[in-house]
């Protein structure tokens, strides 16, 4: 609008009275002899300017509102993952090195090679040790069966030894008392012989009887002697075969409290069965070991991706844990984006993103995985402490992970670290 000031400047430009005119010259003026000069015909493109500027300020201030009210965003992001260190799992004498920094790596590449041999001699001992313990085991567990059948014959021998050796104590004794009772009749039979040999002894020293007569009785006492002795013999031999008979009946219940030990014995031999299996599983496990270490004497790339910080050369002796090279993976990569709080009020997990790559200039699709369980400064090396007076409060940041939709980084041009900014649709 004009003001009052643009008339007044407009007024005085247009009406300037001309000097010393005559009343002749006035009548010669256009516009009868009046001394006000024609109005000057003013330029309407500052004006058009002005209107163009202000409408595209009103569109931009439109287009923000509208952009603040369906999309946040922050240029304080990068994409992250997980970087990989791949160290050896056993000592050993570098013979390979295979890749270089920067080389483009899949699952499974060849990166490292460690000298072998010495695990290939363990694993041939382990081999061997293993087929020894399975033939020790083969035995033991043959040796199961054989015990069991073994040790119940022994009980049966043993229990008919002992009923042999009772039965042949009984006939000792039996026949030790039938050798007494010869003995006691022998004996009476003596001592009858002898009293009737001294009745003819004394008949015969009267000439009562005849000499005949007495030579009979006197052999007739020495036989009745002779039986006598027969049957302390015969007795003593009785005797003696009972001592023979309790000593078998003892050995034989020996025996048989030893055959009667074959559930152990059976369970002894089972025992070592079972330890002799152990043996074989201990053994296979050392042999699954050194296969293993052999085995790991190739190091594998774990993922695919870029090879990164490589320290180890053809030559070099590494030990177990020890980090050879990193591998940052190119497939699984997110963005990282540290939102203000003030921003995330809207912001939910699935939510649609476009994230700008600042190294490409190209934009990818993306969404929203997770919001931060805590703010960046929470995570910090020394967390901000405001308990003192002079507190003042600062917008925190939250991070946000981000995931790249699939398939559209083919050529694997994201690296880890590189910064981007993320747009996240909220509406």
């Amino acid at each position: 609008m004009e003001t009052d000031a643009d008339k007044e400047e407009v007024r005085q430009e247009t009406q300037v009275r001309r000097p010393n005119v005559t009343d002749e010259e006035k009548h010669r003026l256009p516009g009868g002899g009046s001394t006000r000069l024609p109005r000057l015909k003013l330029d309407s493109r500052p004006r058009m300017i002005l209107a163009a500027i202000v409408m595209a300020l009103a569109a931009a201030a439109c287009s923000y509102w509208w952009y603040s009210r369906h999309w946040v965003s922050t240029d304080d992001a990068q994409i992250d993952g997980t970087i990989d260190p791949v160290s050896a799992r056993i000592a050993g004498h570098v013979v390979h090195v295979g890749v270089e920094d920067g080389r483009f790596v899949r699952t499974g590449t060849l990166l490292v090679e460690i000298d072998p041999t010495d695990y290939q001699v363990a694993y041939e001992r382990a081999k061997a040790q293993y087929e020894d313990a399975v033939a020790k085991a083969g035995g033991a567990r043959l040796n199961v069966p054989v015990t069991s059948a073994t040790t119940s014959s022994q009980l049966l021998e043993a229990s008919a030894g002992l009923k042999n050796s009772q039965a042949g104590l009984t006939a000792a004794q039996e026949e030790l008392n039938a050798a007494k009772a010869a003995l006691n009749e022998a004996e009476a039979e003596n001592t009858k012989a002898q009293a009737d040999l001294r009745r003819y002894a004394v008949l015969l020293a009267k000439d009562t009887i005849a000499r005949e007569k007495y030579d009979e009785i006197l052999a007739s006492a020495k036989t009745a002697a002779a039986k006598v002795d027969a049957a302390r013999a015969l007795v003593r031999a009785s005797e003696e075969k009972v001592s023979q008979a309790q000593g078998q009946l003892t050995q034989a219940a020996a025996r048989l409290q030893a055959a009667r030990t074959a559930p152990k014995q059976v369970g002894i031999a089972r025992s070592q069965a079972e330890s002799a299996l152990a043996a074989v599983q201990t053994a296979k496990a050392a042999v699954d070991q050194a296969e293993l270490n052999l085995r790991y004497t190739k190091v594998a790339a774990p993922v695919t991706g870029i090879i990164a910080d490589k320290s180890v050369d053809v030559g070099q002796n590494v030990s177990p844990g020890q980090v050879l090279m990193d591998i940052a993976p190119v497939d699984d990569i997110w963005v990282t984006a540290n939102f203000k709080e003030t921003a995330l009020r809207h912001v939910r997990p699935g939510q649609p993103v476009k994230i700008y790559v600042d190294a490409y200039g190209k934009e990818y699709d993306g969404h929203v995985d997770s919001i931060g369980g805590t703010t960046g400064a929470r995570l910090s090396l020394f967390p901000p402490e405001n308990a003192t007076g002079n507190y003042v409060k600062v917008v925190q940041r939250v991070p946000v992970k981000i995931v790249f939709d699939k398939g559209q980084d083919k050529e694997h041009l994201l690296r880890i670290g590189m910064s981007v900014v993320p747009r996240v649709r909220i509406r």
